[in-house]
Protein backbone atom coordinates (compact mmCIF):
# COMPACT_ATOMS: atom_id res chain seq x y z
CA UNK A 1 0.00 0.00 0.00
CA UNK A 2 1.14 3.95 -1.03
CA UNK A 3 -0.55 7.01 -0.10
CA UNK A 4 0.48 10.85 -0.85
CA UNK A 5 -0.41 12.63 1.65
CA UNK A 6 -0.71 16.52 2.85
CA UNK A 7 1.03 17.15 6.14
CA UNK A 8 1.52 20.08 8.44
CA UNK A 9 4.62 19.75 10.55
CA UNK A 10 7.87 21.85 12.13
CA UNK A 11 10.29 21.02 9.14
CA UNK A 12 7.58 20.39 6.03
CA UNK A 13 4.59 21.84 5.36
CA UNK A 14 3.45 20.03 2.00
CA UNK A 15 2.78 16.86 -0.25
CA UNK A 16 4.34 13.81 0.21
CA UNK A 17 3.89 12.03 -3.21
CA UNK A 18 3.75 7.97 -2.95
CA UNK A 19 7.42 7.59 -3.41
CA UNK A 20 7.71 9.55 0.17
CA UNK A 21 9.30 12.27 -1.77
CA UNK A 22 8.07 15.77 -1.47
CA UNK A 23 5.93 16.49 -4.21
CA UNK A 24 4.87 20.33 -2.86
CA UNK A 25 5.94 22.90 -0.59
CA UNK A 26 4.00 25.28 0.98
CA UNK A 27 7.10 27.49 1.25
CA UNK A 28 6.32 28.20 5.23
CA UNK A 29 7.20 25.33 7.65
CA UNK A 30 5.64 24.83 11.31
CA UNK A 31 2.09 24.67 10.60
CA UNK A 32 -0.65 23.54 12.79
CA UNK A 33 -3.79 22.57 10.64
CA UNK A 34 -4.42 22.48 7.25
CA UNK A 35 -6.57 20.67 3.98
CA UNK A 36 -5.94 20.38 0.34
CA UNK A 37 -9.27 21.53 -1.05
CA UNK A 38 -11.67 19.81 -3.88
CA UNK A 39 -9.92 23.02 -5.77
CA UNK A 40 -6.32 22.14 -5.38
CA UNK A 41 -5.94 25.14 -2.96
CA UNK A 42 -3.75 24.31 0.02
CA UNK A 43 -5.74 25.75 3.63
CA UNK A 44 -3.00 25.98 6.27
CA UNK A 45 -3.20 27.43 9.77
CA UNK A 46 0.01 28.83 11.11
CA UNK A 47 0.68 29.83 14.63
CA UNK A 48 0.12 33.57 13.41
CA UNK A 49 -2.03 33.67 10.44
CA UNK A 50 -4.16 31.48 7.93
CA UNK A 51 -3.78 31.31 4.47
CA UNK A 52 -5.21 29.60 1.29
CA UNK A 53 -2.96 29.47 -1.35
CA UNK A 54 -2.60 28.13 -4.69
CA UNK A 55 0.29 25.37 -6.08
CA UNK A 56 1.89 28.40 -7.46
CA UNK A 57 1.76 30.34 -4.24
CA UNK A 58 -0.81 32.83 -4.85
CA UNK A 59 -2.77 33.89 -1.54
CA UNK A 60 -6.41 33.62 -2.07
CA UNK A 61 -7.57 34.03 1.32
CA UNK A 62 -5.90 35.36 4.28
CA UNK A 63 -6.31 35.42 8.38
CA UNK A 64 -4.33 37.32 11.01
CA UNK A 65 -3.97 36.30 14.33
CA UNK A 66 -6.09 39.94 15.99
CA UNK A 67 -3.90 41.42 18.82
CA UNK A 68 -5.82 39.75 21.70
CA UNK A 69 -4.62 36.59 21.53
CA UNK A 70 -1.25 34.63 21.27
CA UNK A 71 -2.13 31.68 18.66
CA UNK A 72 -4.43 30.26 15.88
CA UNK A 73 -4.90 26.59 16.02
CA UNK A 74 -7.36 25.09 13.89
CA UNK A 75 -8.39 25.81 10.13
CA UNK A 76 -11.55 24.16 8.41
CA UNK A 77 -13.24 25.27 5.33
CA UNK A 78 -16.92 24.76 5.94
CA UNK A 79 -19.85 23.79 3.71
CA UNK A 80 -21.25 28.09 3.37
CA UNK A 81 -17.41 28.87 2.34
CA UNK A 82 -16.16 30.49 5.82
CA UNK A 83 -13.40 28.94 7.20
CA UNK A 84 -13.42 28.53 10.80
CA UNK A 85 -10.64 29.07 12.92
CA UNK A 86 -9.68 28.78 16.48
CA UNK A 87 -7.56 31.54 18.50
CA UNK A 88 -6.20 31.00 21.89
CA UNK A 89 -5.10 33.26 24.55
CA UNK A 90 -6.55 35.18 26.58
CA UNK A 91 -10.09 35.72 24.73
CA UNK A 92 -9.76 32.02 23.38
CA UNK A 93 -12.40 32.06 20.67
CA UNK A 94 -13.78 30.11 17.80
CA UNK A 95 -14.51 32.33 14.53
CA UNK A 96 -15.99 31.71 11.75
CA UNK A 97 -14.70 33.70 9.15
CA UNK A 98 -15.74 35.22 5.68
CA UNK A 99 -14.06 35.18 2.17
CA UNK A 100 -13.60 38.94 2.56
CA UNK A 101 -11.51 38.05 6.01
CA UNK A 102 -14.59 39.36 7.95
CA UNK A 103 -15.58 37.64 11.01
CA UNK A 104 -18.91 36.90 10.48
CA UNK A 105 -19.79 34.51 13.96
CA UNK A 106 -17.45 34.27 17.19
CA UNK A 107 -18.02 31.35 19.83
CA UNK A 108 -16.69 32.11 22.90
CA UNK A 109 -14.48 29.11 24.21
CA UNK A 110 -13.95 27.39 27.72
CA UNK A 111 -10.71 25.48 27.72
CA UNK A 112 -10.41 25.86 31.81
CA UNK A 113 -6.50 26.99 31.28
CA UNK A 114 -5.22 30.27 30.44
CA UNK A 115 -1.80 28.31 29.15
CA UNK A 116 -2.52 29.55 25.68
CA UNK A 117 -0.76 27.06 23.87
CA UNK A 118 -2.60 24.37 25.56
CA UNK A 119 -6.24 25.77 25.07
CA UNK A 120 -7.39 23.52 22.04
CA UNK A 121 -6.15 21.97 18.94
CA UNK A 122 -8.41 20.75 16.03
CA UNK A 123 -11.93 22.40 15.98
CA UNK A 124 -14.29 21.43 13.60
CA UNK A 125 -17.78 21.82 12.86
CA UNK A 126 -20.09 19.00 12.54
CA UNK A 127 -23.39 18.61 10.39
CA UNK A 128 -25.75 19.74 13.19
CA UNK A 129 -24.11 23.05 12.87
CA UNK A 130 -22.36 22.58 16.41
CA UNK A 131 -19.01 22.74 17.29
CA UNK A 132 -16.39 19.77 18.23
CA UNK A 133 -13.59 21.19 20.41
CA UNK A 134 -10.98 19.12 22.16
CA UNK A 135 -9.55 20.99 25.42
CA UNK A 136 -6.45 19.50 26.19
CA UNK A 137 -5.76 20.30 29.82
CA UNK A 138 -9.42 20.34 31.20
CA UNK A 139 -9.21 16.65 29.77
CA UNK A 140 -12.14 17.07 27.75
CA UNK A 141 -13.90 17.03 24.16
CA UNK A 142 -16.82 19.78 24.32
CA UNK A 143 -19.88 20.17 21.73
CA UNK A 144 -20.60 23.95 21.77
CA UNK A 145 -23.53 25.30 20.36
CA UNK A 146 -23.00 28.71 18.18
CA UNK A 147 -23.73 30.87 20.98
CA UNK A 148 -21.25 29.20 22.95
CA UNK A 149 -22.93 26.85 25.31
CA UNK A 150 -21.70 23.45 26.13
CA UNK A 151 -24.09 21.36 25.05
CA UNK A 152 -22.23 17.91 25.26
CA UNK A 153 -19.23 16.89 27.09
CA UNK A 154 -16.33 13.61 26.64
CA UNK A 155 -13.88 13.36 30.11
CA UNK A 156 -10.59 11.64 28.64
CA UNK A 157 -9.47 11.34 32.03
CA UNK A 158 -11.47 8.05 32.81
CA UNK A 159 -10.14 5.59 35.40
CA UNK A 160 -10.11 2.56 32.56
CA UNK A 161 -7.82 5.39 30.11
CA UNK A 162 -5.26 5.80 33.13
CA UNK A 163 -7.27 8.41 35.01
CA UNK A 164 -5.12 11.75 35.10
CA UNK A 165 -2.14 10.74 35.12
CA UNK A 166 -2.09 9.33 32.15
CA UNK A 167 -2.12 12.68 30.51
CA UNK A 168 -4.65 12.18 27.71
CA UNK A 169 -5.21 15.33 26.48
CA UNK A 170 -7.39 15.46 23.62
CA UNK A 171 -6.35 16.64 20.51
CA UNK A 172 -8.48 15.71 17.99
CA UNK A 173 -11.86 14.93 18.24
CA UNK A 174 -13.12 13.79 15.22
CA UNK A 175 -17.16 13.07 15.30
CA UNK A 176 -18.26 9.56 13.04
CA UNK A 177 -20.69 8.92 10.56
CA UNK A 178 -22.31 6.10 13.67
CA UNK A 179 -22.28 9.15 15.98
CA UNK A 180 -18.59 7.83 18.16
CA UNK A 181 -16.18 10.27 18.12
CA UNK A 182 -12.38 9.23 17.37
CA UNK A 183 -9.86 11.07 19.77
CA UNK A 184 -6.07 11.36 19.66
CA UNK A 185 -4.84 11.74 23.19
CA UNK A 186 -1.64 13.29 22.79
CA UNK A 187 0.87 12.61 25.98
CA UNK A 188 -1.29 9.42 26.73
CA UNK A 189 -0.08 7.75 23.35
CA UNK A 190 -3.55 5.86 22.25
CA UNK A 191 -6.23 6.92 20.57
CA UNK A 192 -9.81 6.04 21.53
CA UNK A 193 -13.51 5.59 19.56
CA UNK A 194 -16.25 6.96 22.11
CA UNK A 195 -19.74 6.26 21.54
CA UNK A 196 -22.59 8.66 21.99
CA UNK A 197 -22.31 8.94 25.83
CA UNK A 198 -18.36 8.71 25.92
CA UNK A 199 -17.72 5.27 26.74
CA UNK A 200 -14.45 3.78 25.25
CA UNK A 201 -15.75 1.22 22.48
CA UNK A 202 -12.24 1.19 21.04
CA UNK A 203 -8.64 1.76 21.86
CA UNK A 204 -5.07 1.27 20.37
CA UNK A 205 -1.80 2.24 21.98
CA UNK A 206 1.91 1.12 22.12
CA UNK A 207 0.30 -1.88 24.80
CA UNK A 208 -1.06 -3.19 21.33
CA UNK A 209 3.12 -3.03 19.58
CA UNK A 210 5.30 -3.67 22.47
CA UNK A 211 7.86 -3.85 19.48
CA UNK A 212 6.95 -1.38 17.42
CA UNK A 213 6.14 1.29 20.09
CA UNK A 214 4.97 3.85 17.25
CA UNK A 215 3.09 5.77 19.41
CA UNK A 216 4.19 8.99 20.15
CA UNK A 217 2.97 11.98 20.94
CA UNK A 218 -0.49 11.13 18.50
CA UNK A 219 -1.86 15.06 17.32
CA UNK A 220 -3.54 14.88 14.15
CA UNK A 221 -5.36 11.42 12.75
CA UNK A 222 -7.93 10.77 10.08
CA UNK A 223 -10.57 8.22 9.57
CA UNK A 224 -10.93 6.91 5.78
CA UNK A 225 -13.76 5.53 4.11
CA UNK A 226 -12.26 1.92 4.48
CA UNK A 227 -12.74 2.53 8.35
CA UNK A 228 -8.84 2.41 8.63
CA UNK A 229 -7.31 5.12 11.30
CA UNK A 230 -4.56 6.96 10.28
CA UNK A 231 -2.49 8.63 13.35
CA UNK A 232 0.58 10.82 13.16
CA UNK A 233 3.11 10.75 15.63
CA UNK A 234 3.81 14.22 16.16
CA UNK A 235 6.37 13.29 18.96
CA UNK A 236 8.16 10.70 16.94
CA UNK A 237 11.83 10.75 17.42
CA UNK A 238 12.57 6.87 15.49
CA UNK A 239 11.12 5.59 12.27
CA UNK A 240 7.18 5.55 12.17
CA UNK A 241 6.04 9.10 11.41
CA UNK A 242 2.60 8.44 10.58
CA UNK A 243 0.90 5.06 10.62
CA UNK A 244 -2.06 3.24 9.55
CA UNK A 245 -4.31 0.81 11.55
CA UNK A 246 -7.35 -1.24 10.79
CA UNK A 247 -10.25 -1.54 13.30
CA UNK A 248 -8.92 -5.03 14.34
CA UNK A 249 -5.24 -3.72 15.15
CA UNK A 250 -3.01 -4.46 12.07
CA UNK A 251 -0.54 -2.02 10.83
CA UNK A 252 -1.03 -1.78 7.05
CA UNK A 253 1.42 1.33 6.10
CA UNK A 254 3.62 3.92 7.77
CA UNK A 255 5.34 6.71 7.35
CA UNK A 256 8.92 6.78 7.75
CA UNK A 257 10.31 9.79 6.43
CA UNK A 258 12.08 12.59 7.43
CA UNK A 259 9.23 15.01 8.21
CA UNK A 260 7.52 15.12 11.37
CA UNK A 261 3.63 15.71 11.01
CA UNK A 262 1.80 17.38 13.24
CA UNK A 263 -1.65 17.05 10.62
CA UNK A 264 -1.64 14.65 7.84
CA UNK A 265 -4.87 13.92 5.21
CA UNK A 266 -4.47 11.12 3.07
CA UNK A 267 -4.75 11.78 -0.60
CA UNK A 268 -4.46 8.40 -2.72
CA UNK A 269 -3.73 5.23 -2.22
CA UNK A 270 -2.06 3.12 -4.73
CA UNK A 271 -2.48 5.93 -7.62
CA UNK A 272 -6.38 6.44 -6.92
CA UNK A 273 -7.83 9.19 -5.53
CA UNK A 274 -9.58 8.80 -1.90
CA UNK A 275 -13.06 7.49 -2.58
CA UNK A 276 -15.86 9.54 -0.21
CA UNK A 277 -14.97 12.53 2.28
CA UNK A 278 -12.18 11.25 4.63
CA UNK A 279 -12.66 12.33 8.15
CA UNK A 280 -10.04 14.30 9.83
Amino acid sequence: MRHSFFITGPSFTGIIAEDDSEDWNSGKAGARDGYILPNGHALIAWSDEVKEITRDHNVVFHYAKSADNKELGTVQRLENGNTLITELGAKPRLLEVASDGSIVLEVPLQPETDNAHMQTRMARKLANGNYLVPHLLAFKVKEYSPDGTVVKQFATDLPDLGGRAAENWPFTAIRLANGHTLVNLTHGNKTVEMDADGKVVWKISNDDFPDLKPFADPCGGQRLPNGNTVIASYGSQGEIKVFEVTEDKKIVWKYTGPHRAHEIQILTTNGKPIEGTPLK
